[in-house]
């Protein structure tokens, strides 16, 4: 019978644990913690609405509901003839840069368009007023980029439909016109109107900017805008996790 040398076994033991490492995905302690990022803000549903910083919205409309698909989740609810049901968090700093990831599902009941999601900046007049959002009409969502002008700039769209969930994670690094947006839909990196997979832009402006999720539009039919806890993070991976 062949027994290896002592040196001969360490070696093979470790190639071993190599190949099993790489088998079950495993990583070295550094990569790992690269990969695994740290979470800056993200709501809760146990504690519920309280986990953000305010809630604008008719009483009741805003909770916590259970998806059979998600688990606890977030309903915002507009009603037809309210303006808006949205959610505030956090504040946020210029010059900053993270990552955004959440899944969502709207359910509008007229033609007209909703903002689902908002970094809004105050104060709103003679600002970009919200200079990045993402807003959805029946069969179609779109991400925009308002500049310092308030002018539009569409930067993707996509087919959708009601009752429809998809993940979102975006890549925001914050400035009054050099800021830049990256961006992933369902789990791809897609590529903007400019034909490039990073835009530049307006990401800041006016004193306080902050961001906002639900249903922002006063029309005529109801909407609402069901969604996991947006995370905020220093990666990719962290910030995409739990969506």
């Amino acid at each position: 019978m062949f027994l290896p040398t002592r040196h001969r076994r360490t070696t093979i033991g470790l190639v071993a644990a190599t190949a099993l490492a790489l088998t079950c995905g495993w990583a070295t302690a550094g990569s790992s913690a690269a990969e695994a990022g740290k979470v800056l803000w993200t709501p809760s549903t146990a504690k519920g609405p309280s986990s953000f910083t305010a809630v604008q919205c008719a009483a009741g409309d805003f909770k916590v509901v259970t998806d059979p698909a998600k688990g606890s989740v977030w309903r915002a609810f507009q009603a037809a003839g309210e303006e808006r049901c949205e959610t505030l968090s956090p504040d946020l700093k210029e010059g900053d840069t993270f990552y955004l990831g959440w899944s969502s599902k709207v359910d509008i009941k007229d033609t007209n368009s909703r903002y689902v999601f908002q970094l809004k900046c105050s104060p709103s007049t003679g600002t970009a007023n919200h200079p990045i959002e993402i807003d959805a009409t029946t069969g179609r969502i779109r991400l925009q980029e308002w500049d310092t002008d308030h002018v539009a700039h569409t930067l993707w769209t996509a087919p959708t439909a009601n009752n429809q969930w998809h993940s979102y994670a975006l890549k925001i690094r914050l400035g009054r016109t050099d800021g830049t947006i990256d961006f992933w839909f369902d789990g791809v990196k897609q590529t903007f109107t400019t034909g490039s997979g990073t835009f530049t832009g307006t990401t800041w402006d006016g004193t306080r900017n902050y961001l906002k999720w639900g249903s922002y539009h006063l029309s005529t039919g109801d909407a609402s805008n069901t969604f996991t806890s947006p995370v905020m993070a220093t990666t990719l991976e962290a910030a995409t996790a739990g969506s």
